[in-house]
């Protein structure tokens, strides 16, 4: 197809309006058959409503017949659930005029997962993929009066065992979960969300369900089914474009005009073109007016984030069949792997609209077990949670879905930059013909409905396959080695790397992650070392070492993942659980917790540095154990996450230049102890107030290397800035500073992270008088002439447990209203670590948490997420600190 060089048909005021009406017996109708259906098990002994979009899980919840599955040990009571065959039934009418069009389509977005299909008792189809839409043809079986449409689900359990039995040739590790997870076996058979038969944070729920709408389609001409549209830059032109593609299903083959523009931006173009019979994939380039001003869209506090409105019509002989509008914004993004001086390796990357950007964020993983019980203001919450901690990036995790429009909707708006990977997450996967014919479908359209947004800046193949490959997670035979090899090239490099690189080439790709990125393609796909820093990405964990020791971690190019373990807060349990299970050696406790040895490995930890909660109540206890472990895990994610961000700039022995920084995992799918920041249902976890800060854009971070403190300045900013760092030294004893040192300014570049302190400790305390390191602690910030810049830090000299003059605080509180904003005035009579403030089940996150309170007087703010008042603020407010659990 070529631009006609016409410009597009005015059909403005009455004259659009005329053509709109002499059209509309022949535009598409959509009926939807969403709302009330009923369902049914396949003995016929439960029956019942449900709704649709929805799961049988939720629909037995609602009537009923089931409680809460997340309460106590339901997640086992229920596994019968998952074990049934379901059928979903929904009677309705369609009007002559939608029967009589020339094609009639019944459409699923999203089915979970295996199904087979009757309208009024004839078979229309099957469905095997939860990530798929389909659409079946129907226009000969609609009847006039009432018709009877049925979705009978299979047991994804069953199911995925007998494809593993009939997949006789070799076993496709790993058969089943570790049994810490309480899950059902051989996921990886099936298409459908692979942390739905359990994971090492979450519950075993293999769900089914209409997940997503079901509608009649009906259309005469054709029918607009997706409109994708990706921006393009010609460097050497210095010229945009816009891709824009649409997916058509046209009855026959159809002659016509179709007119793309941009008014905002003075573009518009005209294109004559034939859709033919059938679905096509129709291309046009939108080429961008050069005397027009492009606003980039940039990634959160590098700039804003503006859109566009693009136009899409479509005309045969003047008259208007395609008429739909979309967004469009502009930017570019680049994964730069090239050689590092002073280094071996390549470096690893991304530079948004040609500006190097160091990614700071976490993992997300499904919300919920039940999709359907995910609201909007679920979403909205925790991305918005997630740029208040100074977040720019999130990696939606292979192990759950594609998410929602409206997730990347909202971070489109928010400037959060999306790694994406495709569902598939440690484990190797089958590669009949079926299996990979069904994969394809599911990539090329997800591809197609979210290439549209610029808050996706990568696209990754798998979540640690290439790792389990190359370093045996599954003990695999040598001599069967490249078998696995073979099948893991197949999927990930010939058929979805394929087709990514034909659907989109506006975006990088990486096969797995972690991976060496161009080295592990140099080595065949499956990289020696999937984890060598000087390359790619890393996922690192390690629970047994002190997690206060920087040097236990790896000196990354980039850190894709990593992180601790905690207990979500009391009032988050509650609901969830009863009196006998409120202790950290109870039934429920050990069943809740999905990690081997994870509850004891929190408390390993924690004794590195911390006396362990000793008090004879069983329920202080208990609460005081889930503070310790979130004190634990902020403090460990806190020391890990400093390191790589002061790691950017600098090559120490051949390693270093770390551009990322996400750690696992941002949210929560239940009430459990997870690596998660924030609790289900929303509730900052303490880490959360942690990354408030040590995301912030200019930060100072402190550690010792042989005895002597080093202070950096690490700064996002794109502009330089002239910094000295400002050290305080407080004894554990009072609350009044001891004494104060300040550094000589120095220069910070944008986009760097440079020493602007060094002093040995020991030099540092005889200057200041009575101090040692059992009695003293430091605080420090920077500063430059205009005052204060970035939050303050704090650095320990010994560990907490050891500290000499630490005494209990005796923090009084008081609620007041200040300007409609509640404000929570603290007075402490020492020095307080890990100050914690908690308003029980009330909704909404503090100013400020978890702190250091080396003064006496300290006020902070809280915003409700619902009503609330002084006198119930008053009443749910408790404050903690570390010396109240021993």
């Amino acid at each position: 197809m070529t631009a006609s060089g016409h410009t597009c048909p005015r059909t403005l005021g009455g004259l659009l309006c005329l053509f709109v009406g002499v059209l509309s017996g022949c535009s598409p109708e959509s009926l939807s058959l969403d709302g009330k259906w009923s369902l049914s098990n396949s003995n016929g002994s439960v029956s019942l409503a449900a709704q649709v979009p929805g799961c049988v899980h939720s629909a037995l919840q609602r009537q009923g017949v089931i409680q809460d599955p997340y309460f106590r040990f339901n997640d086992v009571t229920y596994q019968w659930i998952a074990l049934e065959n379901w059928t979903y039934t929904t009677a309705f009418n369609v009007s002559a005029r939608v029967r009589n069009k020339q094609k009639v389509l019944l459409s699923f977005d999203g089915v979970d997962t295996v199904a087979s299909i009757r309208l009024n008792g004839v078979a229309v189809g099957s469905t095997d993929n939860m990530f798929r839409r389909y659409d079946f043809s129907v226009r000969d079986l609609l009847r006039d009066g009432v018709n009877v449409l049925q979705v009978g689900l299979m047991s994804p359990v069953l199911y995925a065992s007998e494809r593993r039995e009939a997949h006789s040739a070799y076993r496709v590790p790993p058969e089943c979960p570790p049994d810490v997870q309480k899950g059902v076996c051989h996921v990886n058979f099936i298409r459908k969300e692979q942390s739905s038969f359990s994971w090492d944070w979450g519950p075993s729920f293999p769900t089914m369900g209409l997940w997503k709408g079901v509608c009649v389609e009906a259309f005469d001409v054709l029918q607009l089914v997706q409109v994708s549209s990706v921006p393009l830059y010609n460097s050497s032109l210095s010229q945009w474009s816009v891709q824009v593609e649409l997916l058509v299903d046209a009855v026959q083959t159809t002659n016509g005009q179709v007119c793309l523009s941009i008014p905002e931006l003075d573009s518009e173009q005209s294109f004559q073109t034939q859709f033919v019979s059938g679905k096509t994939k129709n291309i046009f380039i939108l080429h961008i007016n050069t005397s027009s001003e492009v606003k980039l869209w940039w990634p959160r506090t590098h700039g804003d984030q503006p859109c566009y409105q693009l136009s899409v019509r479509g005309f045969q002989d003047g008259l208007l069949i395609l008429d739909t509008k979309s967004k469009v914004s502009f930017r570019t993004v680049e994964l730069i792997q090239e050689p590092v001086v002073g280094s071996p390796g390549l470096s690893f990357y991304f530079r948004i609209n040609g500006k190097p950007i160091f990614l700071k964020g976490s993992n997300w993983i499904p919300a919920h077990s039940f999709q359907d019980q995910i609201s909007p203001d679920v979403v909205r919450n925790l991305l918005q949670s997630a740029v208040d901690a100074n977040m720019n990036t999130l990696r939606v995790w292979g192990g759950g879905v594609y998410e929602q429009d409206l997730f990347y909707s909202i971070c489109d708006e928010l400037g959060i930059m999306i790694w994406q990977d495709f569902m598939f997450a440690c484990a190797m996967y089958p590669t009949e013909d079926d299996f990979i014919q069904t994969v394809r479908e599911e990539v090329v359209q997800q591809l197609r409905r979210l290439k549209s947004h610029p808050s996706i800046i990568i696209w990754s193949g798998n979540n640690e396959n290439e790792a389990a490959l190359a370093t045996d997670w599954f003990s695999i035979p040598a001599s069967q080695r490249p078998t696995y090899t073979r099948d893991y090239v197949t999927l990930y490099v010939n058929n979805i790397r394929k087709i990514v690189q034909e659907e989109d080439q506006s975006r990088p790709f990486l096969v797995s992650s972690p991976t060496n990125g161009a080295e592990s393609e140099r080595e065949g796909w499956v990289a020696e070392d999937p984890y060598d820093p000087h390359y790619g990405d890393t996922h690192f964990y390690s629970y047994l070492l002190d997690c206060w020791d920087w040097r236990t971690f790896p000196r990354t190019r980039f850190a894709s993942e990593y992180g601790f373990q905690s207990w979500p807060s009391f009032s988050t349990l509650q609901p969830v659980s009863v009196e006998e299970d409120w202790s950290y050696d109870s039934d429920f406790t050990s069943h809740r917790q999905h990690h081997e040895d994870g509850n004891q490995q929190m408390l390993l930890q924690a004794a590195f540095h911390f006396h362990l909660p000793n008090a004879t109540d069983p329920l202080k206890r208990f609460t005081d154990t889930l503070y310790i472990s979130q004190v634990t895990q902020a403090q460990c994610v806190k020391t890990q996450t400093e390191f790589y961000r002061r790691s950017r700039t600098e090559i120490v022995e051949g390693k270093g230049q770390t551009m990322g920084a996400l750690y696992w995992q941002l949210n929560d799918i239940w009430q459990a102890p997870s690596w998660s920041s924030i609790e289900f249902g929303g509730k900052w976890k303490m880490l959360h107030y942690f990354a408030q800060s040590f995301f912030a854009s200019v930060l100072p971070v402190g550690f010792e290397d042989a005895d002597t403190l080093f202070i950096y300045a690490v700064s996002d900013l794109s502009h330089d800035l002239k910094l000295r760092a400002v050290v305080t030294v407080f004894s554990w004893a009072r609350p009044d500073p001891v004494c104060t040192l300040k550094s000589d300014p120095l220069l910070v570049p944008g986009g760097s992270a440079v020493a602007v302190f060094k002093q040995p400790v020991a030099a540092l305390l005889a200057g200041c008088g009575r101090c040692t390191r059992t009695t003293c602690l430091l605080t420090f910030h920077l500063e430059d002439g205009s005052g204060r810049q970035g939050p303050s830090n704090h650095h320990f000299l010994c560990s907490p447990k050891d500290a000499e003059g630490l005494q209990r605080p005796n923090i009084t509180a008081k609620v007041q209203e200040a300007e409609s904003a509640l404000v929570i005035t603290l007075h402490s009579s020492s020095v307080a670590p890990f100050v914690w403030l908690d308003v029980g089940n009330i909704p909404g996150r503090f100013s400020s948490n978890g702190f250091l309170m080396a003064s006496g007087n300290m006020s902070v703010t809280f915003d409700a997420w619902r009503p609330t008042s002084v006198a119930e603020l008053s009443r749910s407010l408790t404050v903690t600190s570390l010396t109240d659990v021993y």
